[in-house]
């Protein structure tokens, strides 16, 4: 590789990544700003950049513009979670912190994706990976589960970061509590949310995710004062046997005969 067209194409290559606000890329993104380079030769590129600070390994395959390159606020850990795989968006408990439905800090960032997602599992341990100090967790969901998705800025206002909102990110915590600390959490949410729930659409929401997730939305929507009449779509829909309301603890409890459900609640939410 020439020298002078070396240090030319890696000059081109941070001028293009910074005019174009690709602040993470992939070796796929770089090529495509070079035109007709080789694979090899776009890897010798981002191995001297990387090496002579320019850019920042993430992972295999994914890098970042070191600070000293890009102008504006640092980049922020939420940019990086929703760059490890796509399609992604912020959910359960970030989400929740996001949206001002809980006080509770995470101490990792939770990305919703699809089944069909190539996971990034380098160093990964218990479904977590790791880079730079921060957490990430991946949920995936089927394809066609993936929506609810809302748009939140950072980076001082230039990077648009995709979120499930406030109703879908109610829905993903009652299936999986544990990604939002506990079902208790989720409870005080969904009171916190009482007063600007967006109704029609939780519902809908609700009944696209299927039977188990609509009659558990009936039962806590019930539980937080909603009137009956607004809950009749969830009430009429056919479901065979009872859920337990939060999944991750014992199948016991009283059985709700309207809502299908097993009362296994925790002690603060139980009245």
């Amino acid at each position: 590789m020439n020298a002078g067209n070396s240090q030319s194409a890696r000059l081109a290559l941070l001028q293009r990544l910074g005019e174009g606000g690709h602040r993470i890329f992939t070796p796929e993104v770089a090529r495509s700003l070079l035109g007709k380079s080789s694979a090899s030769y776009v890897n010798q590129i981002l191995h001297s950049l990387t090496r002579h600070g320019w850019l920042v390994r993430q992972r295999r395959g994914l890098y970042a513009l070191s600070p000293n390159v890009f102008q504006g606020a640092p980049m922020h850990e939420f940019e990086l979670a929703v760059a490890l795989v796509k399609p992604a968006a912020l959910s359960h408990w970030s989400a929740l912190s996001i949206h001002e439905l809980t006080e509770q800090v995470p101490h990792e960032v939770f990305v919703l994706t699809t089944a069909e997602a190539s996971l990034p599992y380098d160093r990964v341990s218990g479904g977590q990976l790791c880079i730079n100090g921060s957490r990430f967790r991946f949920c995936q969901v089927k394809p066609e589960h993936f929506f609810g998705i809302e748009t939140i800025w950072r980076g001082g206002g230039d990077t648009p970061i995709p979120v499930t909102d406030p109703e879908r990110t109610l829905l993903d915590g009652l299936a999986r509590p544990q990604y939002c600390g506990d079902f208790g959490l989720v409870y005080e949410a969904f009171e916190r949310r009482r007063s600007s729930l967006h109704l029609d659409r939780i519902i809908g929401y609700a009944l696209r995710l299927g039977p188990t997730s609509a009659k558990r939305l009936g039962w806590i929507l019930e539980r937080i004062g909603l009137p009956p009449q607004s809950l009749e779509r969830l009430a009429a829909l056919p479901i065979r046997g009872y859920r337990p309301l939060d999944p991750t603890a014992l199948r016991r409890g009283p059985c709700n005969s309207k809502w299908n459900i097993i009362e296994n609640l925790p002690g603060r939410v139980s009245r």
